[in-house]
């Protein structure tokens, strides 16, 4: 397990690289969460990777529930699977099982101006928490303060949220298969660091 739960770690570092031309090289070094933290999510089932045609790993997506809320933890696409609908087939999948648990929406936070943290999430139906708004709860509070205390207040953030009484937003490409993380002896192919 410990070798599957790697390749995440190496998804989230080719992810990182996207922001070293930004002049975020601080996010770019950003380790990737410890395998025993993802084998907590992968345990509680908090856990899901996308999987291209040749069954390896392409991509993953953490949750946690913060109030009443699916929070996505963590979602990274390795740069050989980017702008592939991808990252959104998993967001989409966390939206199905919130729902069938009975959460009532998606939340997370993110970069305010990168193009593909907030701007992106605001297509896929998420909007802004601003200051006052009552949908930026304690516990979003409490993330985003943890954030600055691990160093992200150096870049504008956001709090975002989609409900999840609106229909799904349609995935434009074809859904690679997305699955919890398992042992590579099959025959194909988880409050942590902040998301980025």
């Amino acid at each position: 397990m410990t070798a599957e739960l790697s390749l995440l770690q190496d998804i989230e570092r080719a992810a990182g690289e996207a922001f070293r031309p930004l002049g975020m090289d601080e996010i770019a070094d950003d380790e990737p969460l410890p395998l025993d933290v993802l084998e907590g999510y992968r345990g509680a089932g908090r856990a899901w990777v996308a999987v291209d045609g040749a069954d390896r790993p392409v991509a993953y997506l953490l949750t946690d529930t913060v109030d009443g809320a699916a929070h996505i933890e963590q979602v990274s696409v390795h740069p050989d699977a980017a702008r592939q609908g991808v990252g959104r087939a998993l967001i989409e999948h966390l939206a199905e099982a919130a729902r069938a648990q009975g959460l009532t929406a998606l939340t997370l936070t993110t970069f305010a101006e990168v193009p593909w943290n907030a701007p992106y999430y605001a297509r896929l139906g998420f909007r802004r928490l601003d200051e006052g708004d009552p949908a930026l709860s304690a516990g979003l509070r409490a993330i985003s303060r943890a954030e600055a205390a691990h160093g992200l207040a150096a870049w504008p953030r956001v709090c975002m949220r989609r409900e999840l009484a609106t229909a799904p937003v349609p995935v434009a490409a074809p859904a690679p298969r997305v699955s919890p993380p398992r042992p590579r002896t099959a025959p194909a192919v988880p409050p942590s660091a902040p998301s980025r």
